[in-house]
């Protein structure tokens, strides 16, 4: 387990998946996502098995409340490319609607930076958002990444284009 200062992270364990993809599933979260559609409890067990499990670029953890032990949500790092030491880093918190907060995610996230940058010795985090993601551009901004660029008109969503933001931190920043 990983330990920050009211987070931690830990394995995601299969009694996780169902709260998790209940999680996943709500609209109002959904519209950040890259999935944008509805997810079964059989693709959200092939995506553990296969991703979480299987797959040697993928580490995902659950963000749980330190004093409790209460899941809150998830994060991870996505796409690794360890030749160029690079990941897309995620993360959302569920727990009570929060989604991204000011107090939970900052911790979670340093937590996850540390681990990625001294454990992992990766180089550059990374991540896509999308223009009206305002509580992961707060976010972002808070944990010191910058905005690489803009991919126009990338994602539909809501009845209307909208741009796809790109943040990045390195590990010498």
């Amino acid at each position: 387990m990983l330990s920050g200062e009211s987070t931690a992270l830990r394995a995601i364990e299969r009694e996780d998946l169902a709260q998790l993809l209940a999680w996943r599933n709500l609209p109002e979260f959904r519209r950040y996502f890259r999935e944008y559609r509805e997810l079964s409890m059989e693709q959200q067990t092939q995506w553990y098995q296969n991703q979480v499990l299987g797959d040697p670029n993928t580490i995902m953890f659950a963000v749980i409340e330190l004093k409790t032990g209460r899941l809150l949500g998830a994060s991870g790092l996505c796409y690794i490319d360890w030749v160029r030491r690079s990941a897309d880093f995620s993360i959302y918190l569920g727990a009570d609607h929060l989604y991204i907060d000011e107090v939970l995610a900052p911790d979670a996230g340093r937590i996850m930076m540390r681990y990625a940058f001294a454990e992992l010795q990766l180089h550059r985090l990374w991540a896509e958002i999308y223009d009206y993601d305002e509580s992961k551009k707060k976010l972002f901004t808070t944990l010191g990444f910058k905005q690489d660029g803009c991919f126009r008109d990338n994602h539909w969503s809501e009845g209307r284009w909208h741009d796809s933001l790109f943040f990045s931190r390195l590990s010498n920043d």
